[in-house]
């Protein structure tokens, strides 16, 4: 019964958020720095969601091949390489260096 207490609040927590979200006078949203922190939160919230699946392991700190497929990536971009291209560009490095033992 505890899990359908859990996804209860949760639904109620999505809703009450959304409802806020609505609720916020437009005024507020034209802000220069409400603008600013729309474009830059999503931004840097993908780069620690990177960051903590590249470099963690539960608890611990790694470097394995994950790493390296982020460097490869990180290469590519700069090259300004199309987006597929810098997607099979780590998915490719990432499998060699597993396949080698990295």
């Amino acid at each position: 019964m505890n899990i359908w207490i859990a996804i209860g609040v949760t639904a109620l927590g999505c809703y009450a958020v959304k409802l806020a979200g609505l609720l916020v006078p437009a005024g507020v949203l034209e802000r220069p720095f409400v603008r600013r922190l729309a474009a830059l939160l999503p931004v840097a919230l993908l780069a620690a969601l990177t960051a903590q699946q590249t470099f963690a392991d539960g608890h611990a700190l790694v470097l394995d091949a994950r790493a390296a497929g982020l460097g490869a990536a990180a290469v590519a971009l700069v090259l300004r390489a199309p987006f597929l291209l810098v997607v099979a560009a780590a998915v490719v490095v990432t499998a060699g260096v597993r396949a080698i033992g990295g």
